[in-house]
């Protein structure tokens, strides 16, 4: 079995890779204190590839990863190739998830929230580094308590969570 060490981001390539690109820049910037160990650099996926062949790279990656993170923009929920695909594999997996919302709601956004994880077990967040890092330290180890209790619902951080981030 391979060692889960990457974070998985998905993401509306379409719209919304701008934020995913400054995800990159943050954990490049030696300044910030931001880091994840990115699954995107295990596989290339090539967009005029196969269905079956894009899976099977997004599974290899989602093998690889602890955690998926999911933007979600003003056009998630209505697509209907390689996010919904990523968000499948994740479930499978039983990858913890992180739903942040690019709108900056602390709560799941239904209107914007792909309608498949409404009910599954996973954060909600806005953007923002503190807030994307915290999730990351510690969502993982809340998802596996939280599942052997037998929950599985969205769940946001209290307010005391991000005035303790000076959010």
């Amino acid at each position: 079995m391979a060692r889960r060490t990457r974070t998985y981001v998905a993401f509306d390539a379409d719209s919304d890779i701008h934020m995913y690109r400054l995800m990159q820049a943050w954990d490049a910037n030696d300044g910030i204190d931001f880091d994840f160990n990115n699954a995107h650099d295990l596989t290339t996926i090539r967009p005029d590839s196969e269905e079956e062949a894009i899976k099977r790279s997004l599974r290899e990656r989602m093998k690889n990863s602890k955690i998926f993170v999911l933007l979600v923009g003003d056009q998630t929920k209505r697509l209907k190739k390689y996010v919904p695909w990523e968000i499948e594999i994740a479930l499978k997996a039983s990858l913890p998830i992180i739903i942040v919302n690019l709108n900056g709601k602390r709560r799941m956004d239904p209107d914007l929230c792909p309608t498949v994880l409404q009910t599954e077990l996973s954060i909600h967040i806005p953007y923002g580094i503190d807030i994307v890092q915290y999730a990351l330290d510690n969502w993982p180890a809340n998802h596996e308590r939280y599942t052997s209790q037998g929950k599985s619902s969205p769940f946001y951080y209290k307010e005391k969570t991000y005035t303790d981030l000076g959010l």
